[in-house]
């Protein structure tokens, strides 16, 4: 009996998409003796994309689907799926055809070596504008710098993970997951393969900017206590800072020399004022964290699927 292999794929707004990367998926197990499951995972899309993914299913026996109530982000689309996926391996890839299908083969054999998760990493895209290929360059930068992860650049939730992982994975319940950085922070056999991301099938990507700083937020702070250090840091640099003011304080009231105005206390109060902010916005970014964990509420909500008809 061959070897199944679960792929699953988080789809948002992808009706365009779901038949192309199916076809390309069967495409490429046709030419490799495994068989293999697609399990999509429907984010509360809000065009076509489950009457697409419903569509598909009905034409093979090995095509299953997830309907979120609503959105809940790609990260926990992608949980979801795995937490379905109960073949020998599972695959995880993007529905837009940015992540190439014909790489799968080569995740597969590098599997088959005794890699238990096999991760790809994106090279830099020419095409992409300076600002995008910048901000994220600077979303790993950042990362690597204020947590205790280290993800190379260009790291991408295009991975395989054996089963022994998948079914570790099961075991997390954190209601905002990074995944990438769970993958790193695991362990096991890890090996990572180059690849050139090919491009968008249809529609636009749905990682803004504002995404990837919130992506970034949440994987610092899920994996390091760092903010919190470098604010305690801050306050005392600025402390110190502040304490060798005084004797130019003494010295213009001595010399009857103190130059009056209102410019530079605004600007000090504004200054210390904008710190403070920062420093409980960090503070609050972890006590929000740990009050979204307590209520202990599904980390998403399945609406339909057909899953249970295997």
């Amino acid at each position: 009996m061959n070897k199944l292999v679960s792929i699953v794929i988080p789809a948002y707004n992808e009706a365009d998409n779901i038949f192309v990367i199916a076809e390309s998926i069967k495409k490429v197990f046709s030419t490799i003796d495994y068989d293999y499951e697609i399990i999509l995972v429907d984010d509360g899309s809000a065009d076509h994309t489950l009457e697409k993914i419903k569509d598909y299913a009905l034409t093979a026996n090995n095509i299953f689907f997830l309907e979120f109530s609503k959105n809940f982000g790609h990260q926990l689309a992608v949980k979801a799926g795995m937490d379905h996926a109960f073949g020998d391996c599972v695959i995880s890839m993007d529905c837009d055809m940015q992540h190439p299908p014909e790489l799968i083969p080569d995740m597969i054999a590098k599997w088959e070596t005794g890699y238990e998760v096999v991760y790809t990493i994106r090279e830099d895209d020419k095409n992409l504008s300076k600002g995008k290929r910048g901000s994220s360059s600077l979303f790993y930068k950042v990362l690597n710098w204020l947590s205790d992860i280290d993800l190379e650049p260009g790291a991408a939730d295009f991975r395989l993970l054996d089963q022994r992982v998948v079914s570790v994975f099961r075991n997390f319940h954190e209601n905002e997951p990074f995944l990438r950085g769970l993958v790193k922070w695991l362990g096991f056999k890890q090996y990572a393969i180059k690849y050139h991301p090919a491009a968008r099938f249809s529609g636009k990507s749905k990682y803004t900017l504002k995404k990837m700083l919130r992506l970034a937020l949440h994987g610092v702070t899920s994996f390091s206590i760092k903010p919190l250090y470098t604010a305690v840091y801050l306050g005392f640099i600025l402390s110190f800072a502040s304490v060798l003011y005084i004797p130019y304080i003494i010295y213009a009231f001595v010399n009857h020399v103190e130059v009056s105005g209102w410019a530079s206390v605004i600007m000090t109060i504004v200054f210390f004022g904008g710190l403070q902010l920062i420093i409980l916005g960090i503070i609050g970014i972890y006590v929000g964290k740990m009050f979204m964990q307590t209520k202990n509420r599904p980390n998403y909500i399945i609406r339909s699927s057909n899953i249970q008809q295997k």
